[in-house]
């Protein structure tokens, strides 16, 4: 309320030393507008960190965005027509990753399969967009992803992969990273980094594939609604999600590789 009163006098007192000069109503409606923008900003709160941990950063979240959970040795199935034996990035995911992610719950414990500890990251998702085709560059990579300049290296070479999202489910936020994409598209620039929705699809427009680990942390089910957002890697708070996999940032830092080289995607981030 006291905001509000500030705001009118403000308004209100500035209005006062112009009304004089405006020769019309037209005149004074486009003055007032413009006093009133001015007065807004100069109250308008700073931008601070949330009270999740993550702070605003360069990259906006994307809200209520249908979920889904997929995993590395997945088989396909009618709403899932493609095999997890690969990733668009990996043509030996399963292989790299050390085995089968088994989803279900009983065959799993702190987040990994009970069986064997991942050689990557087991927080992982995919997103609709890959920014390879064909062993190419695709020609909007430039233009549409921010962080292209700094990341990439050579034309045929992803600048997405290995990036760190944020996921959001009611009040806890898990970190993982982009290792495949989907579901259904490689295509959806104008949702991934831009300001459409997901695409209509046989899963209720799902936007997001999320990892067994990245489902546990947050607690969903099957198929659940989240937000997300990039961010970057020196935004990622320590967590289940830093400690295993030879291509996890975290990982690669603690044993002294030069991530210009081993993680190239995420090494101006992390500083």
């Amino acid at each position: 309320m006291a905001i509000r009163v500030f705001l009118l006098s403000l308004v209100l007192a500035s209005l006062q030393t112009v009304f004089a000069s405006a020769t019309s109503a037209s005149d004074f409606e486009k003055l007032a507008m413009a006093l009133r923008e001015k007065a807004i900003q100069k109250i308008e709160p700073p931008i601070v960190a949330t009270s999740t941990g993550v702070s605003s950063g360069r990259y906006p979240w994307k809200r209520n965005i249908v979920t889904t959970v997929f995993w590395v040795g997945e088989q396909p199935t009618r709403n899932n027509p493609v095999p997890n034996c690969k990733s668009s990035w990996d043509q030996h995911w399963h292989k790299n990753f050390g085995g089968y992610d088994n989803p279900d719950p009983a065959t799993r414990h702190h987040f990994l399969p009970k069986k064997f500890i991942p050689r990557q990251n087991p927080f992982y998702i995919a997103l609709p967009y890959n920014d390879v085709t064909r062993g190419k560059t695709k020609p909007e990579v430039p233009r549409v992803i921010p962080w292209f300049r700094e990341a990439f290296e050579k034309p045929g070479r992803s600048v997405c992969k290995g990036r760190w999202i944020a996921i959001r489910h009611g009040n806890r936020i898990a970190y993982a990273q982009w290792e495949d994409c989907g579901p259904f598209r490689t295509d959806h620039w104008q949702y991934v980094f831009g300001n459409e929705r997901p695409r209509p699809n046989l899963n209720q427009g799902a936007g997001l594939d999320v990892s067994p680990a990245v489902r546990d942390y947050l607690g969903m089910g099957g198929k659940d609604v989240c937000d997300w957002k990039f961010v970057e890697a020196r935004e990622v708070p320590p967590g289940p999600w830093t400690k295993y996999g030879d291509n996890n940032t975290f990982v690669l830092k603690a044993r002294g590789a030069n991530l210009f080289v081993a993680d190239r995607n995420n090494a101006k981030g992390f500083r």
